[in-house]
């Protein structure tokens, strides 16, 4: 279930919720009890990488498997610090 956020029109405090997309929208602070929460477009704080559906099905041509397309840094898997056997 997402977490959405909620920002009160009236006493400005913001407040999050876990809910099911088929939920409706909240609309009662629960700071100042006004009808007045509007819910705030906010970025997700994931990204998805490696591969799976998201990274090959909807994509064509050359932008497919976009991990595959960086540099064989040490940031191309998991622990990113250079110091692991999938390193050396």
């Amino acid at each position: 279930m997402p977490i959405y956020e909620y920002v009160c029109e009236a006493c400005e405090q913001t407040h999050d919720a876990l809910q099911k997309m088929s939920d409706d929208p909240l609309t009662d602070c629960p700071n100042c009890g006004k009808s007045a929460l509007t819910k705030k477009l906010s970025a997700p704080g994931f990204r998805l990488s490696g591969s799976g559906w998201y990274e090959t099905d909807f994509k064509s041509g050359n932008k497919r498997n976009v991990a595959d397309n960086k540099d064989n840094s040490s940031a191309s898997h998991s622990c990113s610090s250079g110091g692991c056997s999938a390193c050396n």
